[in-house]
């Protein structure tokens, strides 16, 4: 009888866990996104919304962000923000949900030239969320802005300890790509061979690699110029700092961050309800406004300042953005070349 008693108090104490899990689970969403994307505030806004807490932490790459999702499968994340073609990526390999876009009522506020890219062509697994481009920043006070129109003069020696790039495997690549001229997407070993070997010859005047903030060199003075995101140049000239952005003549790398949800994530429905709060035209709005980065949303785009709309650092014209490109996924022996490349020219 007492075993009985016990057995039936460990059955249901099991089960008072997991009703205390599943609860838990379903009224938290585990976000995982870039530094800066979102504004002070606006988790709590969703929260006191909709009764659902939200636990953020950020990445600095990609690659990084990629590399959690594959090492740690049991403790999944909720919503993520991959960049362009790590959505195909990670599509391919089965990491991410197919999102279902009927309980996206603000769906329909998303600018259509940035729907149906080839990374994702009926964004199946993805919702735009942030556009933007890499191009270069000079410091205004130490470079005559007229002396800087190509990726090329990077490669100048008289920039010897002067220069900050992305620290990101693709974008590093794409520079001395296009300098060759060749596609940024280009998955000719031949070619990428040659683009590292340029590269080689730019490191005399690389003094750092900087993902986290790319914009941080430039207010310590370290970097006179180099490759820059627009959002972080955006943040760099609101604090008086004389940066000026430079179109170079082979294009800009552009490239959009997405929401996404990962194919293990334990509350999709809250993950589905915290997008939607996203691509509100109202939170939309704060986002571009307060990060300093391009929406992809048309309805928030109209409740943004002029000064905002007509500033070409966020919202280049249609023809600098055709001359530009977008990343590809090249698939993943193209990429480990292109990684092994990369590690080799950081430690040359």
């Amino acid at each position: 009888m007492i075993f009985l008693i016990k057995l039936i108090f460990i059955f249901f104490v099991l089960n008072l866990q997991n009703i205390y899990s599943y609860a838990n689970t379903n009224n938290t969403v585990f976000f995982y996104n870039w530094t800066e994307y979102v504004p002070a505030g606006l988790l709590e806004e969703f929260t006191k919304e909709t009764g659902i807490k939200v636990i953020y932490s950020t990445y600095e790459s990609n690659e990084s962000m990629y590399a959690k999702l594959k090492t740690y499968k049991k403790d999944s994340y909720d919503l993520i923000v991959p960049s362009t073609y790590f959505i195909a990526k990670m599509r391919n390999e089965g990491m991410l949900l197919k999102i279902n876009k009927n309980k996206l009522t603000n769906f329909i506020n998303l600018d259509p030239k940035f729907l149906n890219k080839s990374f994702d062509p009926n964004n199946d697994y993805s919702i735009p969320y942030i556009w933007g481009f890499t191009t270069i920043a000079i410091n205004s006070h130490d470079i005559n802005s007229n002396s800087i129109n190509s990726w090329a003069d990077l490669w100048n020696p008289k920039y010897k300890n002067a220069i900050s790039l992305i620290d990101d495997t693709r974008e590093v690549f794409q520079i001395a790509l296009m300098k060759l001229g060749y596609s940024g997407n280009e998955t000719n070993l031949n070619h990428i061979k040659q683009a590292f070997q340029e590269l080689q010859k730019l490191i005399p005047n690389i003094i750092t690699f900087n993902s986290d903030n790319p914009g941080i060199p430039f207010i310590e003075g370290e970097a006179k110029l180099g490759m820059i995101w627009n959002g972080s140049a955006y943040a760099v000239k609101k604090l008086g700092i004389p940066l000026k952005i430079i179109w170079p003549k082979e294009g800009a790398i552009f490239w959009m961050d997405s929401l996404a949800i990962p194919s293990n994530a334990r509350n999709v429905e809250g993950a589905l309800k915290l997008i939607n709060f996203l691509l509100r035209a109202r939170i939309s709005a704060k986002v571009a406004e307060l990060t300093g980065y391009s929406t992809p949303n048309l309805a928030a785009k109209k409740l943004l300042p002029q000064n905002i709309i007509n500033d070409n650092t966020l919202y280049p014209n249609d023809q600098i953005i055709k001359k530009g490109e977008w990343q590809n996924d090249i698939g993943d022996n193209i990429n480990k070349e292109y990684e092994s490349f990369f590690q080799k020219l950081k430690h040359s």
